[in-house]
């Protein structure tokens, strides 16, 4: 399906596509952070993680209150923003490690698949996970080239992968003995499809992927490029530069978020400099929220030790259907294009990238599966009596939003005015249960109707036990 569909896109694009629109289509940058807390922003409101850079980036674009990943862990959040679904229609992967086979089903439509059709230059920088074979990998799932680590920093090596020649290998780990370094916490780096270093220097990741992205601006300035930042911290365990080291006030998480504000910032001024910025539109975002690990991370009252982010207000953290667990700190950016200093709180997701990229780059949204994704534009660019394209929105199929309302199970709460979600209304607004509990009801049909396989081995139903 996904060759026929670009077949008869490429077509298109070809008689269509000449110099002057290359010229002046529009570039998009999307940097994620992994397990970064809705908190842990200075513009979001964190008292003591400095974020200079970030908060200028606020300032100058729009900040999203109420947006939200595709889920509260990496695998599936990931697998939703780049298709504009939600994750259980692509598959329904769960964490994906090295030991697994399967992936995101190379015949989903990326965002990359969508922009390079159109003549983008596309570019995958940083953690990956959505499947480390080559079949799976970003090289094919539309981006020209890739760098990064495939998965979670706090996994292994699949020994079967490809070496590069010129591999780099680091602690002790030669060519015959790799095989006996299988150990958490030491990953890979690849470079497109080949391993180019054992273990990774993690401290050094933050300033790689930066570096790169920047390479990758500079060599493609004069075409429309996309380029997919998802980096690897502040998932644990956490590494910092040694000039960000020591720094922040709540101990190295404060350290990784506040050289990822730096990374951000290199990457704006890089393109203000190229004359590149009001023609670019760069989002940051969290793929989830953060490891709830506040309440254990003082050890021997040493502030270094701090490896947990803050949700706060929210409640719930990774891996939760709460607030903490989907809704993300996110600012988009675009001199010109966003009206400076606005906040929106309608609700969106990272699954609207697709769609709104689409309509960005002056392409159509594939017709022939379910694209969950809405586009954004009308709220991005702070049109008059915009609002949220979402009736509803679904927290996997364990809950659903729709305006202010909020049912997870059997607890109803009113995000606008308990954003916290302490207070269950359900027994006093039976109607709202009622009319909330359909959308889910029908989003269940639909998922059982139109949900597409993931790629590799399908996993099997269990089995009945005999009573």
């Amino acid at each position: 399906m996904k060759r026929f569909f670009f077949a008869v896109f490429a077509c298109s694009v070809t008689m269509n596509f000449v110099g002057a629109q290359a010229a002046s289509t529009p570039n998009v940058i999307i940097i994620m952070a992994d397990d970064q807390g809705y908190q842990d922003l200075g513009c979001f409101g964190s008292p003591k993680i400095k974020t200079p850079q970030i908060d200028r980036m606020a300032k100058e674009g729009m900040r999203f209150t109420d947006f939200y990943s595709g889920a509260s862990v990496c695998t599936p959040s990931r697998a939703s923003l780049l298709t504009g679904c939600y994750a259980s229609r692509v598959g329904n992967l769960g964490v994906l490690f090295p030991r697994d086979k399967r992936g995101l089903n190379p015949n989903e439509i990326t965002i990359a698949d969508l922009l390079k059709a159109k003549g983008y230059a596309t570019a995958c920088i940083g953690k990956w996970h959505l499947g480390h074979l080559k079949e799976f990998l970003p090289t094919s799932q539309g981006f020209d080239t890739y760098f990064g680590v495939p998965y979670s920093n706090d996994m292994t090596i699949d020994v079967s992968q490809p070496l590069a020649n010129d591999i780099v290998l680091r602690e002790g780990v030669t060519l015959e003995n790799i095989k006996n370094r299988v150990k958490k916490n030491l990953v890979p780096l690849m470079r497109d499809t080949e391993i180019i270093e054992y273990p990774a220097d993690q401290n050094t990741l933050t300033k790689r992927y930066t570096e790169e992205a920047i390479s990758f601006i500079q060599k493609n300035k004069e075409k429309p490029f996309f380029i997919y930042l998802p980096h690897t911290m502040p998932h644990i365990p956490l590494y910092a530069t040694p000039p960000f080291e020591g720094k922040s006030e709540v101990g190295l998480y404060g350290d990784t978020i506040e050289e990822l504000d730096w990374s951000t910032g290199q990457i704006l001024e890089t393109l203000r400099k190229l004359k590149l910025d009001e023609n670019t539109l760069v989002v940051y975002t969290s793929d989830n929220g953060p490891w709830k690990l506040a309440s254990n991370s003082w050890v021997k009252g040493n502030m270094n030790r701090r490896v947990g982010g803050f949700a706060h207000p929210l409640r719930g953290y990774k891996f939760s259907r709460f607030e903490g667990g989907m809704r993300v700190p996110t600012v988009m950016w675009w001199p010109g294009r966003i009206p400076a200093g606005k906040e929106c709180s309608e609700v969106a997701a990272s699954m609207d990238f697709l769609p709104t990229c689409a309509a960005i780059a002056g392409v159509d949204v594939p017709n022939d599966r379910v694209i969950d994704g809405k586009n954004l534009l009308p709220l991005l660019e702070g049109r008059k009596g915009a609002k949220s394209p979402h009736k509803a929105f679904f927290y996997r199929t364990e809950a659903v939003r729709s305006g202010k309302w909020k049912l997870k199970r059997n607890e109803l709460f009113n995000l606008e005015e308990d954003i916290g979600e302490t207070k269950n209304l359900a027994e006093s607004n039976p109607q709202v249960v009622k009319r909330l509990s359909g959308y889910l009801a029908a989003y269940k049909e639909d998922l059982a109707k139109n949900k597409r396989p993931a790629g590799g081995p399908q996993k099997q139903p269990r089995k009945k036990k005999n009573k």
